[in-house]
């Protein structure tokens, strides 16, 4: 999924607050009910498969929980000692849990190493194949769920429990093929399909990693929200051009910074109004984000340049 800004109206702090605690709440319902039902389908069937997948649900609910107190954090207001709030939580929430996904990923290819050596009699198919395909519904109705909250809210936290739960399609859908095949008398295919979800779930860690980073690092929005946001500067017929475009995540908000160009000869009321109707703009097309305009004449800023250029070249 692009990382630009995807959204569909501006919403309240108390809305997005609203769904974001909602989203948590049932990815963390869903994994514990998982847990329970492929303990079960395990415990009956001795399936190494089924444990990558009951590893991955416990993996599930422990991240989902971490997210239910990051986002809880993350949304607590700005103050005096995080004056730009505490979205970044969200950030290391991410983070830790591709930790925990590249723990379970060793575990398991581990484990699938040893049945892959030492294939062992498969037990109950039945029963676990219908706990997975209980599973491939359940996570179905919960990403629907959580791709709405991402729509809305652009949050990374939950956009990382939701990658969790989409390779979960995957694990789960190879493991009744594991079964399927088990069930013929194939049982040496129940540690190979194993070690394939062991590697696809330490892959799968790296797009949260790499996610976590560049929120907590402030890497800038993609170009084609800068172009946009350049665009919508340069709309304005009293724009004479802008400079300094800074722009970062920290949570579910946005942080837009620019230097504004304006006419010389414009009054202080003048270029006040000129740059609230350019921030409006911008809010417009980023709901939710907060901007700040530095305001430069025109003039000025033609003499740094050349003043910048003169002191390179000495």
């Amino acid at each position: 999924m692009s990382d630009a800004i995807e959204s569909t109206g501006p919403l309240s702090q108390q809305e997005t607050a609203r769904l974001l605690r909602l989203a948590t709440y049932a990815s963390t319902s869903v994994a514990i009910f998982l847990i329970g039902a492929k303990l079960i389908a395990w415990n009956a069937s001795d399936s190494v498969s089924l444990l990558a997948t009951l590893i991955d649900s416990m993996l599930d609910a422990l991240a989902s929980i971490i997210n239910l107190v990051a986002v809880r954090h993350a949304l607590t207001p700005a103050d005096k000692e995080h004056r730009f709030g505490h979205g970044k939580a969200e950030a290391l929430a991410g983070l830790s849990q591709s930790l925990f996904i590249a723990g379970s990923a060793g575990f398991l290819l581990v484990e699938a190493g040893r049945r892959i050596i030492n294939p062992a009699q498969v037990e109950s198919i039945e029963l676990g194949i219908v706990v997975m395909v209980i599973s491939i519904v359940a996570t179905l109705l919960l990403l629907g769920f959580q791709q709405h909250v991402i729509r809305k809210t652009n949050s990374t936290a939950i956009r990382a429990d939701a990658l969790h739960y989409r390779t979960d399609l995957m694990v789960n859908s190879s493991v009744i093929v594991a079964l399927l095949l088990a069930a013929i008398g194939w049982n040496g295919f129940d540690g190979i399909f194993a070690a394939a979800i062991g590697l696809y779930i330490l892959y799968s860690a790296r797009e949260i990693i790499v996610t976590s980073y560049d929120h907590l690092m402030d890497r800038e929005l993609p170009d084609e929200d800068r172009e946009k946001i350049k665009a919508l500067v340069l709309k304005h017929p009293s724009a004479r051009g802008l400079h300094d475009l800074r722009s970062r995540h920290s949570g579910t908000m946005t942080f837009i910074q620019l230097h504004l160009e304006l006419d010389d000869d414009l009054s202080l009321l003048e270029a006040h109004k000129i740059s609230d109707e350019v921030e409006d703009n911008i809010h417009s097309a980023f709901p939710g984000s907060e901007v700040i305009i530095h305001i430069d004449p025109q003039s000025v800023v033609g003499h740094e340049a050349v003043a910048e250029f003169e002191s390179g070249e000495k």
